[in-house]
């Protein structure tokens, strides 16, 4: 099961016979035995890959959902040494992932050096139960009860633009004013023409528009540091910009409603240590304050 698992995710015999060190036609042979045994073709061959037969699709789904809950197992059991190892599928949103989770990673696995990862970058919603990932870091406010959220950094957001901007169209000094301005929006929102802003005076929803409206914050971060208008992003993004003063900040006294940086997981699943080791170790490694806050608000 594991060999013709692995033929499939590496797309032929000879990159799965590199990634596991036998040979090609040890592979091959492996795979024809497991066909007799089975009475069934699981792989249509050519000379330059291999596909799957209909047969050959549900058994690699099945097969890989098995090998799975046999990883599980072999957590559950190794929990008896304290130390953390298998397999943890992780997804996380596109852009935290580029920049906080590439130095993370690293540093966690050289700390659990039996824990190998899988990573998948996703600015989509990402269903943790039918997806079959172990966890996934999901950053917004929470609702769905069947899954456990454990709140793994804070996500302040606030609005900014490129200096040159505010010299050629002014400095908002409301939030009213964003209406004549023009805004650079993150279409995955619910209602991406309106930003919700609380202040001194409670909460104000402003009616936005402008140039660029992305599902990416970094083509939002990259056309506000461009001078095409003012963009609301979390500080993880733009943090060092505006430390840097590629970008400003402005109505500091403004925000969004408050969200956090969540590491979710299926409340029916078993927390096998790798799950719980690495999310006790991002809560560590960002904290309460993490770095891309640690920088001085835009004055009016």
């Amino acid at each position: 099961m594991r060999l013709f698992v692995e033929v499939v995710n590496c797309g032929g015999f000879t990159a799965a016979a590199n990634k596991i060190g036998l040979s090609r036609a040890q592979v091959s042979k492996s795979i024809m035995q497991l066909e007799q045994y089975l009475g069934s073709r699981l792989l249509n061959r050519t000379t330059r890959r291999v596909s799957l037969t209909e047969t050959g699709r549900i058994y690699f789904e099945r097969c890989s959902a098995i090998l799975h809950e046999i990883e599980e197992i072999e957590a559950i059991a190794g929990e008896q040494t304290g130390e953390p190892r298998g397999r943890l599928t992780l997804s996380a949103p596109t852009s935290f992932g580029i920049l906080h989770l590439r130095e993370a990673i690293p540093a966690y696995l050289k700390k659990f050096p039996e824990v190998q990862i899988s990573l998948n970058l996703a600015d989509r919603f990402i269903d943790v139960v039918a997806e079959g990932f172990d966890l996934v870091i999901r950053i917004a406010a929470l609702e769905d009860s069947s899954l456990v959220a454990r709140r793994i950094a804070p996500c302040k957001r606030v609005l900014c633009a490129a200096p040159a901007y505010l010299e050629q169209h002014g400095e908002p000094r409301v939030p009213q004013d964003l209406s004549i301005h023009h805004c650079l929006v993150y279409s995955n929102e619910l209602r991406p023409d309106t930003w919700h802003l609380q202040g001194p005076n409670g909460s104000e929803a402003v009616r936005v528009n402008g140039p660029v409206c992305a599902d990416n914050g970094d083509i939002l971060k990259a056309a506000a540091v461009a001078g095409l208008g003012v963009t609301l992003l979390p500080t993880f993004m733009v943090g060092d910009e505006i430390n840097s003063g590629e970008l400003q900040q402005v109505l500091a006294d403004f925000h969004p409603p408050e969200i956090s940086i969540h590491a979710v997981f299926p409340s029916r699943r078993y927390l096998s240590s790798k799950v719980r080791s690495f999310i006790d170790f991002l809560t560590d490694y960002f904290g309460d304050k993490p770095e891309w806050d640690r920088f001085e608000h835009a004055k009016n």
